[in-house]
């Protein structure tokens, strides 16, 4: 019987909302093994002085099996 744990994180991008989306998931695999799915449940931007989107933000919910 496997145990699944979720973790919410956010990505930062500068080009997009789907770069955000992939740099969360690659810094997720990083520091946790078996993952298993991903969910986008909220996508913000900050505006820069110019009026224009300055950064992306992906906020993703991660899943993966606990060892053990």
């Amino acid at each position: 019987m496997a145990v699944a744990r979720i973790t919410e994180i956010i990505g930062s991008s500068q080009k997009s909302w789907e770069d955000a989306v992939k740099n969360a998931l690659e810094r997720a695999n990083k520091t946790l093994r078996g993952l298993t799915g991903i969910e986008v449940t909220k996508m913000n931007a900050a505006i820069g002085n110019d009026g224009k989107v300055s950064e992306y933000r992906a906020h993703v919910r991660i899943t993966f099996i606990l060892e053990g």
